[in-house]
């Protein structure tokens, strides 16, 4: 046997393997991860705590809006504390810095043997055309890491960021509790048709249209954040373009017995066999069918899931000052 061959072709793989290494461990530029802070911190809309009905609203007047499951029904009258959620969904480039500076970016990779990166890839672009362009909501590729994004920012600023409860998404959605279907700027669905043409015509230069974007989370391409109105607290695509993280535990019946002040889920899985999270905005995921895109819909995935975005929140009773914390 030739050992002077089988030493090369070991140090290569060694080199390759460090190569590998040091891309994974490289620190990220301290400017970016400032950036993502200040705008992560800058881009929170407060929003002044109260009284509301969580839950699906038309139950108490004999019509029923989400008809498919029983999972937002009795509305429950809840008392919830002041805080600050994101104007956005938290975007790729945003994610990625993340990612980076916690070196689990590779992990996400086909080298590394993430089969999810064969249906969402996880990565950034610069090019507007890509469904991973840095403006476009992320999809995080797990539930943790959709939490870790926000105790990173709480990390990096000394400000408790978190992923909104249900109550909390709910509450922000419609605009403090309004008593609406949609978080749209209207509070009805107008849907922009961009996606509902064959494949080959799906082009992102298209003019957007309506005032927010419905389609199968099957099918990567979003619209950047932002696209569309507002709802009229200035919280952009809580209807549409993808579906959201929350961290409550999910519990079908939750509302039987959910507290009334300031309710956040289960204390631990209800069902040990399936510990999944509550996922909120089915439209995001394309699903309207049964009332399932209204505000009020709710349902549970499984912590593995890759094909939801989220947004944080801040857990504090008064607005974020400019400069307040951190970086």
């Amino acid at each position: 046997m030739d050992y002077s061959k089988l030493v090369i072709v070991l140090a290569l793989g060694f080199a390759s393997g460090c190569s590998w290494d040091a891309e994974q461990r490289q620190e990220v530029d301290p400017a970016a991860i400032k950036a993502v802070v200040s705008q992560a911190k800058s881009n929170m809309v407060f929003v002044e705590g109260g009284e509301f009905t969580l839950g699906d609203l038309g139950f108490r007047k004999g019509l029923r809006y989400t008809g498919l499951t029983d999972a937002s029904i009795p509305p429950v009258d809840i008392t919830i504390d002041s805080f600050s959620i994101s104007r956005y969904e938290t975007t790729w480039g945003d994610f990625m810095v993340y990612l980076e500076s916690v070196h689990r970016a590779r992990d996400y990779t086909r080298e590394e043997g993430y089969l999810g990166a064969n249906l969402v890839p996880v990565t950034r672009s610069d090019d507007p055309l890509s469904p991973n362009y840095h403006l476009k909501p992320a999809k995080s590729p797990n539930y943790q890491e959709a939490e870790g994004y926000c105790h990173w920012l709480a990390e990096q600023t000394g400000l408790p960021f978190d992923l909104p409860t249900e109550a909390q998404w709910e509450y922000a959605a419609r605009s403090g509790g309004q008593d609406v279907l949609y978080a749209t700027d209207t509070g009805a669905l107008e849907k922009d048709t961009y996606l509902n043409r064959p494949k080959q015509y799906i082009d992102p230069s298209i003019p957007p249209s309506g005032n927010t974007l419905i389609h199968s989370s099957l099918v990567n391409e979003r619209r950047p954040v932002g696209t569309y109105p507002p709802n009229p607290i200035g919280l952009y695509d809580m209807t549409g373009n993808v579906a959201e993280w929350t961290r409550d535990w999910y519990q079908e019946d939750y509302y039987q017995h959910a507290p009334h002040d300031n309710p956040s889920g289960p204390s631990a899985p209800p069902n040990a066999d399936k510990p999944w999270k509550s996922v909120r905005d089915w439209a995001g995921h394309g699903d309207t069918m049964g009332g399932q895109g209204t505000v009020f819909a709710r349902a549970g995935e499984p912590m593995d899931s890759s094909f939801n975005g989220f947004r944080c929140v801040v857990n504090q009773p008064e607005p974020i000052e400019s400069g307040e914390a951190g970086q």
